[in-house]
C-alpha cells in the first residue's frame, strides 16, 4: 500500500460568512493541486462555531457543492464539518468528500455543552471510517476528542483518526495532549486541524493543529501560523509498529449498545 499524503489546512475563519470562507479557502488550497491526497479543514469552516442559524447547508447547499468541486479540482479527499439543517434539526456535520462528489458524513457525537452547542444542535449516533487509497479513516470532531470510548479502534477498524476542531486557546494543553494520548492508546495515526484568529464571542484560537504518528510522536505541529503543512502517512511503518507492539490483542473489550 503506498503512503497517503495529508495536509492539514490552518487558518483564521469570517464570522457566519460561508462565501467569504470558502473564496478565501479555494485561493490557498490551489497549491495542493495534484500534491496531496486528503486536505482537512477546521471545524465548522464555513461559518465558526456558531450557534445560529446563519449559514446553515439546507440539503446538498452551496458549501458542500463548493467541497465537491474543490476536491474534483484538488484529486483530493476534502474533509471538513458544516453547519446543517436537516428537517425541523441543525447538525454539526463532518464530510469527507471524494473527487468523483460522492460523499460520506458523520454527525457530530458529543455536543459541547459548555458552549451551548447540546441546545442548539442534535447529536449524531453512528460512527463512521471511510477508505480512501486502501487506507481507513475515522471522523470526528472537536469534543469527541475527550472520549477515549468512542474513539477507540476496536480490532484495529481504522488507520488513522481525524479531529477537526475550533479548540480555544485556554485548553490548547488537553488539546496537543489529547491527540497523542489517541494516537498511543489506539495504534494508530492521529490528525487534529483546528483554527486561528478570535471569533464573534472573543474567543480566541491558538491553531496546534498536529499530526501525531502511531507512537505519540509529532510529525507535524503547525504551531499558532496560518498556514498549511503536508506530511506522509506510512502504512509500511504502522503495520510493522503494529506487529511488535500488538497492545491491542490485550484490550478490554466493550460494547456501545446503549446509545
Amino acid at each position: 500500500m503506498t503512503n497517503l499524503r495529508v495536509s492539514l489546512v490552518q487558518t483564521d475563519l469570517v464570522w457566519e460568512d460561508p462565501s467569504a470562507n470558502c473564496a478565501q479557502l479555494e485561493e490557498k488550497l490551489a497549491v495542493l493541486t495534484g500534491l496531496s491526497d486528503v486536505i482537512i479543514l477546521p471545524e465548522m469552516f464555513a461559518t465558526g462555531f456558531s450557534m445560529t442559524s446563519a449559514g446553515a447547508e439546507i440539503g446538498k447547499g452551496s458549501a458542500l457543492q463548493w467541497m465537491q468541486v474543490q476536491a474534483n479540482r484538488l484529486g483530493s479527499l476534502l474533509i471538513g464539518s458544516l453547519k446543517v439543517k436537516y428537517q425541523t434539526s441543525y447538525y454539526n456535520r463532518l464530510y469527507a468528500v471524494y473527487p468523483d462528489g460522492t460523499y460520506s458524513s458523520y454527525d457530530k457525537r458529543h455536543l459541547f455543552r459548555m458552549g451551548g452547542e447540546h441546545e442548539f444542535y442534535q447529536s449524531g449516533d453512528q460512527q463512521v471510517i471511510v477508505t480512501y487509497k486502501g487506507w481507513k479513516l475515522a471522523l470526528f470532531v472537536c469534543y469527541d476528542l475527550r472520549f477515549p470510548v468512542w474513539s477507540r479502534n476496536v480490532g484495529l477498524s481504522y488507520d488513522a483518526a481525524i479531529y477537526v476542531a475550533n479548540w480555544p486557546a485556554p485548553r490548547a494543553n488537553a488539546w496537543r495532549t489529547l491527540l497523542q494520548a489517541r494516537a498511543i492508546e489506539n495504534l494508530a495515526y492521529v490528525v487534529g486541524v483546528n483554527r486561528v484568529g478570535v471569533d464573534a464571542n472573543d474567543l480566541a484560537y491558538a491553531g496546534d493543529s498536529l499530526l501525531v504518528d502511531f507512537k505519540g510522536d509529532l510529525q507535524l505541529d503547525l504551531q499558532a501560523n496560518q498556514q498549511i503543512l503536508t506530511s506522509e502517512l506510512s502504512h509500511e511503518a504502522l503495520t510493522e509498529f503494529r506487529a511488535k507492539f500488538p497492545a491491542h490483542l490485550d484490550a478490554d473489550s466493550f460494547s456501545l449498545s446503549s446509545l
